[in-house]
């Protein structure tokens, strides 16, 4: 991505949250472009004028007109911020930041997103880390900005950072208000979290059912995790995004498989 769309993104952030920074996406790829930057990894060749409806580049038209890949990068934009804001958040939950949590966010943002992303990653959160992040109003924009397999992976993302160094009450405290503020059953919370964790009864709570369901409830629930876990829900978020949900969908496989062993199924 280009410095202008993540630093508009930024911006439209921090003034009007997750649909600010797809309009600020959207204002940033203009001013990329416009500047001679690449837009949406488009090369110069994708770059032409159109006759009385101006410049565009890799699907964007300074007209206002906008594809649908511009929409999907917009979005991801937007996850991507809401991802740093919440991310900040647990971070702070112990009240600083040390030079090991921030390479641990670099870290994550780097195996999942890519190396620019990691750079940029590093600002925003730095500037975060100086701000007063309210979790209920930004999960209340998160709700209305994102379908509900987005804020699964959304929290999922967190879930794996804050493993990172080792979790602490403090973080998991955060994380249960977060959950909450974004509108996360109880049920899908306890699935994610457990989903690293090494309790007796940590499968069961990756089905979202208790030790003492019967055979046919552990199988019904299998189906409708899987269903609700599936890669594709994600799909408009990118296919890095998309890869990283597939972890989801293989650890409630894997709880599966050891229900199955444990009960001789």
């Amino acid at each position: 991505m280009g410095s202008k769309k993540w630093l508009f993104g930024f911006l439209g952030w921090a003034i009007f949250g997750p649909m600010g920074a797809l309009l600020g996406f959207l204002a940033g790829a203009a001013a990329d472009f416009l500047g001679g930057g690449n837009l949406l990894g488009g090369g110069e060749d994708d770059t032409t004028y159109r006759p009385g409806g101006g410049y565009s580049g890799g699907g964007y038209s300074t007209s206002g007109r906008t594809s649908s890949e511009d929409w999907r990068n917009g979005q991801r934009n937007s996850f991507m911020m809401s991802l740093l804001v919440l991310a900040t958040a647990v971070i702070k939950a112990d009240g600083r930041l040390s030079d090991a949590e921030l390479q641990n966010v670099k870290s994550f943002i780097r195996t999942n997103f890519g190396d620019q992303a990691a750079s940029q990653a590093e600002s925003i959160v730095r500037q975060l880390m100086a701000k007063d992040i309210n979790i209920y109003e930004v999960g209340a924009q998160i709700r209305t900005y994102m379908n509900y397999s987005q804020r699964l992976q959304l929290f999922q993302y967190l879930v794996q950072l804050a493993q990172c160094d080792g979790m602490v009450q403090a973080e998991l405290d955060v994380l249960d208000s977060i959950a909450s503020a974004i509108g996360l059953s109880g049920t899908d919370r306890d699935s994610l979290l457990n989903m690293y964790r090494q309790q007796a009864d940590s499968a069961y709570k990756v089905l979202g059912i208790d030790p003492t369901a019967t055979d046919e409830e552990v199988r019904k629930a299998y189906k409708r995790m899987a269903l609700k876990y599936h890669p594709d829900k994600v799909a408009t978020l990118g296919e890095d995004v998309q890869k990283a949900a597939e972890e989801k969908f293989k650890k409630v496989q894997q709880a599966y498989e050891q229900i199955k062993r444990e009960r001789g199924m």
